[in-house]
């Protein structure tokens, strides 16, 4: 983290106002949060300043109101779960600048928790509007991104107010970021890559990304169909796009020069229908029926990976193998994750895997506390494979 300030930068910031970036986005059911993951997430940054004697405001989107106010996406359903995480009081104040809440504000104590509403009500926000940053930031005086999964936004709350505020990541952030500079900043080689889901065309700049930078790159899902198809396997009636068979050609190549091994299936698992526990066949790809889908990626190829994974260092994950979530198309996902939590935990493997699907997957499989690191980040992961610059990262750098 030698590049970014953190909160060991901050010094004595009893009585100062702090402004924290959180996600708050969480799912809700009938009125209550039905999963507090990233709630939990905010623990560690939340506790720790107002135990320094902050007083601390939490910024944070819910849902896309559209720039206006809107009761059903208001910020005050969400913090009497978040007060439960915390174990402690948390205030709410209905708004987000000093015109609407600054007198409020002014009164809160030393060590208090206070969540702000929904940035975006304000139109402002996602254009990163100027005099919405001013508002806003009139009410800190130093400010955290603690919520890397919103930081690929060039946002009024993710990055405006770090070139105003003396800016800080967040214990969330900071770990997110160590973890994300070993896997694919400065990591360990040999390293290897999984890569599933259902297209091509979702992850095209991860793939050309990717293969330049590990040395085994494993594709699964449906978009390891589109790749048989371009080398010519007839994949049935397989979901496939089969129009970027140019494109996938042309990733192999690329591959192939910069030394980076693809691993596609060569046996797979194929079923007629796509429903639960269906009679499936397994089979080499080249005896996919044309009635035929493949649906998961067979046992013998699941070994072979886990072979792969034995030689790596470092392993970065995105995206099933198979359906998982229609069994049994959940098994070679479930094995492969299994073999490489194994590794992590006997201390052979770093292991950063992100995404909503893979979060879910590994949950599945019953591994994501074995993994070196998971991010619940959806589209700042995915835009960081890609080797993108992310707006509310670069914003902290020193």
């Amino acid at each position: 983290m030698s590049g970014f300030r953190t909160l060991d930068d901050m010094g004595d910031i009893r009585g100062l106002r702090v402004l924290v970036r959180e996600d708050l986005n969480v799912p809700m059911t009938d009125g209550n949060v039905s999963d507090d993951t990233r709630l939990r997430a905010t623990v560690a940054t939340l506790a720790e300043l107002a135990d320094r004697g902050a007083k601390v405001f939490v910024l944070a989107h819910f849902g896309r109101p559209k720039g206006g106010a809107d009761a059903a996406m208001s910020l005050r359903q969400v913090v009497p779960a978040l007060a439960g995480v915390l174990g402690r009081d948390v205030g709410f104040l209905d708004g987000c600048t000093a015109d609407a809440v600054g007198a409020a504000a002014a009164k809160v104590a030393d060590g208090s928790i206070t969540v702000l509403e929904n940035t975006r009500f304000h139109a402002g926000e996602e254009k990163n509007d100027a005099a919405l940053v001013t508002a806003m930031a009139a009410l800190g005086d130093l400010y955290v991104n603690d919520a890397f999964s919103a930081a690929h936004r060039a946002h009024v709350s993710t990055e405006g107010l770090a070139h105003v505020l003396p800016a800080f990541a967040g214990r969330a952030m900071q770990a997110e970021l160590v973890a994300l500079e070993k896997a694919l900043g400065q990591p360990e080689h040999p390293v290897a890559a999984v890569v599933g889901g259902a297209k091509v065309s979702s992850k095209l700049d991860v793939l050309k990304h990717l293969v330049t930078r590990v040395d085994h790159l494993i594709i699964g899902g449906g978009m390891a169909n589109t790749f048989l198809a371009a080398r010519g396997v007839d994949v049935g009636k397989s979901l496939c796009e089969h129009d970027l068979r140019d494109t996938a050609l042309q990733i192999l190549d690329t591959a192939q020069a910069a030394n980076c091994t693809v691993h596609l299936p060569y046996d797979v698992v194929v079923a007629k229908e796509f429903r639960s526990n269906p009679p499936v066949r397994t089979v080499n790809v080249h005896e996919v029926a044309a009635d035929e889908m493949i649906l998961d990626v067979g046992p013998a190829a699941v070994e072979a990976l886990a072979d792969v994974l034995k030689t790596c260092r470092t392993l970065v994950w995105n995206g099933p193998l198979g359906a998982f979530e229609t069994p049994p198309f959940d098994t070679a996902t479930v094995a492969l994750a299994r073999t490489a939590a194994a590794l992590t935990e006997a201390g052979q493997l770093i292991s950063v895997a992100g995404g909503g699907d893979t979060v879910a997957a590994l949950n599945h499989a019953g591994v994501a506390g074995s993994f070196s690191y998971v991010s619940t980040a959806g589209g700042a992961f995915l835009e960081w494979m890609e080797g993108k610059a992310l707006p509310g990262v670069e914003a902290l750098r020193k």
